[in-house]
């Protein structure tokens, strides 16, 4: 199935939004950059960069995009739904991400599990922090903080 992407501005970056005319099937944060297409793009695909655009300006809290299935474990896809249900403009740590997921001593795994989520900032991974500090993020501490910064979080 074709894949289309458009890139959208931020202040850290371009980000990517690639998908088909059905669902997203990845968001490629700035240094991941993907090269945007050419031509007419599907109704999806623009909708979700318009809802990130949206999400970069402070004026969108959630997302209500069709997200594309993606190989992953049942760890991971709990990982991920329980991302999505830490509200905007708060954070948890790994290890609360862990408990939720009825997997005390996995607060590791949750670290991993949020490095290879495919949809950032939709799945709010950017919204886990170490219980010492900011703790890590694929796009970098700078990304990171700055996801935060926009839900008026300061780490």
């Amino acid at each position: 199935m074709e894949r289309f992407v458009v890139n959208v501005d931020s202040t850290v970056g371009p980000w990517g939004v690639e998908g088909t005319k059905d669902a997203i099937t990845a968001i490629f944060q700035p240094h991941e950059l993907r090269r945007q297409s050419e031509g007419r793009v599907p109704r999806v695909v623009r909708e979700a960069a318009k809802q990130l655009e949206e999400y970069f300006a402070g004026t969108r809290r959630s997302f209500n995009l069709p997200l594309a299935d993606v190989r992953s474990t049942d760890f991971q896809r709990d990982v991920w739904a329980a991302l999505v249900e830490i509200p905007y403009g708060e954070v948890r740590t790994y290890g609360e991400v862990a408990l939720s997921v009825e997997r005390p001593r996995a607060s590791r795994a949750v670290g991993n599990a949020n490095h290879v989520n495919p949809y950032p900032i939709v799945v709010p991974c950017h919204r886990v922090v170490a219980s010492t500090g900011l703790g890590g993020y694929g796009g970098s501490e700078g990304v990171k903080r700055y996801l935060l910064e926009i839900e008026g979080v300061t780490y």
